[in-house]
């Protein structure tokens, strides 16, 4: 059985939710001490128990330690089974967990599974500290089927922090090794388009308005497509999503809004988020960085690419993989301005 240690690099919930794919994916067991332990608030949180027990319904795996604020806990896969789960990371506690984390864990299971897949997630589909559903739809999801799996999502209802009440359905069918492909991607090459989603809810519409009027007015290009929306969710909300479509690969950057930060502040952290993209030529943005790295190294197939910045994450997320799979070996090769190169071989 392995042992991971919670705490080594960025110490966040990401270590958690590699590990019960991987276990569950190549049937090995894992023992996780010291679980988010560089966070203000260490140990199991919501949508952390919600992975693990997605994690056990998928492999039948037997579980010690799942419970809130445990920061050990042994899982000890079966086989994957039938691919068909509902996840409501609200009913653990009521609260807004995020539906895009719980997919990091669900979605490469349901991948290798032996038949097709339905998950049912329910939960914030907007809210900080996690990738916005656009994200998930219109970047990792276009990356994902790039390399051969096939997987779609679909956007039932909004949620928004602190309630929730989200709800999204990813569908997979088998992975086939013989039909995924490696990637070798040394720039995202020319800028073909960007788009621009801006949506409030329970707010007036003025503010998206305001949002995307800001970020297109700063903007290198002007976008070719905008939706400015007021959506339906059960709390107030606002987001700006920016897609930046290059000739290799899908870019994303996105932001939240909150009570006493303006629209404007919004539209320019996502355009700070993607001017440092742009610049650095990095062929994937910071976040598909290190969510991709597990779909790669399945394929069995050489993948090498560059990114704008070697975050923690990335490094991280490498770290854990390789204890998983040390036969093929993530290797980082990091430049004096931040850039690097991911090489897995």
């Amino acid at each position: 059985m392995l042992e991971i240690d919670g705490a080594v690099g960025s110490g966040g919930g990401q270590i958690l939710r590699t590990a019960l794919a991987l276990s569950a994916i190549l049937n090995k067991g894992f023992v996780i001490n010291n679980i988010r332990a560089r966070r203000p608030r260490p140990g199991l949180m919501p949508q952390h128990l919600a992975c693990v027990r997605a994690a056990r319904q998928l492999c039948h795996a037997r579980v010690q330690g799942d419970a809130a604020g445990s920061t050990r806990l042994i899982f000890e896969p079966d086989q994957i089974g039938s691919a068909q789960l509902e996840v409501d990371v609200a009913g653990e506690t009521g609260s807004a967990g995020a539906v895009t984390l719980v997919a990091q864990t669900v979605l490469p299971i349901m991948l290798f599974a032996p038949e097709p897949g339905t998950a049912v997630l329910r939960g914030g589909t907007h809210v900080p500290f996690s990738p916005v559903y656009e994200y998930l739809e219109r970047v990792l999801l276009p990356f994902v089927r790039q390399l051969g799996y096939q997987a779609e999502v679909q956007l039932n209802r909004f949620g928004f922090f602190p309630v929730g009440g989200g709800e999204v359905v990813l569908k997979t069918k088998p992975a086939r090794t013989q039909n995924l492909s490696g990637v070798n991607l040394k720039s995202p090459g020319k800028l073909l388009r960007l788009k621009i989603v801006s949506a409030v809810s329970k707010l007036p519409v003025s503010i998206a308005e305001r949002q995307a009027a800001r970020l297109k007015r700063r903007l290198p290009v002007q976008p070719e497509a905008e939706k400015v929306q007021v959506v339906t969710a059960k709390c107030p909300g606002t987001y700006l999503f920016l897609e930046a479509n290059y000739e290799h690969i899908t870019a994303g950057f996105s932001a939240l809004g909150k009570k006493g930060k303006p629209a404007e502040a919004v539209a320019d952290e996502v355009y700070e988020q993607f001017y440092e993209h742009h610049q650095q030529h990095g062929a994937v943005d910071t976040k598909l960085a290190d969510q991709c790295l597990l779909f790669l190294v399945l394929t069995q197939k050489p993948c090498r690419f560059t990114t704008s910045r070697v975050t923690e994450h990335l490094r991280t997320n490498s770290l854990v993989i390789n204890q998983f799979i040390p036969a093929r070996p993530i290797k980082l090769e990091i430049n004096s301005d931040g850039t690097g190169t991911v090489t897995v071989e």
